[in-house]
């Protein structure tokens, strides 16, 4: 059940390997207006399932506490990053957000029944590592005339972090819940487009395939596959292997065109995959119970 419960959790980070593509290719819309019509978008899946099985819409009447780390949690993170990428250079500030992964490493130790093994937090931080080489391929440069957006980015990873870990608290709570998450993201995104942007509309039928397969998946089922996952499955391993996230993104743009292959990529490769390998040690390694054999 819990290995089950992990690749699912997985499948979440595959799906955000593709936001940078899909990103590109939606064209112009700003950040808000994205965020808010993907959101929309991401929250039809539950509403089709609360419209087939309406009992499940009960699930919807949690307590605030979990409302309030799910919006913060989804809206909070993102309203965090696009404010740092606007005061901060897009590397450093996108680096700083990437901590998160490590964040939700470390911080599992405060979780009831979890252990954090030395192997976890060299798993994480050997991804981190990783990320670094893909996203400063040009180097990187700290200037303290930008700590406005550091904070900010660093505040965007604590949140997401943050809410990974929470949402592990709440297992209890079904992840019919993620529903009412984006459409609350989708509507708060939609106030901050309207009193902050000016609206940009795709301007063809491939940049509006690409907005609704966002909404679809890396802003939609994602989102739920990773609910699920971090509750039933094995959030150390999550954790390190989001880092998988900008390797395969960066390997899909290579794919398509966008990016060049390099040896600084091949790198980077075996060190998010080694990382994931080694934060996955336990579950990799477990064997069957032995059947002892009577004399």
């Amino acid at each position: 059940m819990k290995i089950r419960s992990t690749l699912i959790g997985f499948t979440a980070i595959l799906m955000w390997s593709f936001l940078a593509l899909l990103t590109a290719a939606s064209g112009k819309m700003p950040p808000f207006q994205l965020s808010a019509v993907t959101f929309a978008i991401g929250s039809l899946p539950g509403i089709i399932t609360f419209i087939l099985r309406p009992e499940r819409i009960r699930e919807l009447r949690q307590p605030a506490r979990v409302w309030l780390t799910g919006v913060i949690g989804l809206f909070g993170y993102h309203f965090l990053y696009f404010t740092a990428l606007r005061n901060a250079p897009a590397v450093e500030a996108g680096l700083i957000a990437y901590l998160w992964p490590l964040l939700i490493v470390v911080g599992s130790a405060l979780l009831p029944g979890e252990k954090l093994r030395w192997y976890h937090v060299l798993g994480a931080m050997a991804g981190l590592a990783g990320t670094v080489l893909i996203v400063a391929k040009n180097g990187i440069s700290f200037d303290a005339a930008y700590g406005f957006g550091y904070f900010a980015a660093f505040l965007c990873a604590f949140t997401w972090s943050a809410y990974s870990l929470m949402t592990r608290r709440f297992e209890a709570a079904s992840t019919d819940v993620v529903t009412g998450f984006c459409l609350a993201t989708s509507l708060l995104s939609l106030v901050c487009h309207l009193g902050l942007e000016t609206t940009v509309w795709p301007e063809s039928a491939s940049q509006w395939i690409a907005v609704v397969g966002l909404g679809l998946f890396p802003v939609g089922l994602a989102f739920y596959a990773w609910d699920y996952g971090v509750k039933n499955g094995d959030i150390q391993i999550l954790g390190a292997s989001s880092y998988a996230a900008p390797l395969l993104s960066t390997l899909i743009l290579t794919l398509f065109g966008f990016a060049e292959p390099s040896l600084r990529i091949g790198l980077a490769c075996l060190l998010i995959t080694g990382g994931a390998m080694l934060a996955a040690r336990d579950m990799i390694r477990r064997r069957q119970p032995e059947v002892e054999v009577e004399a």
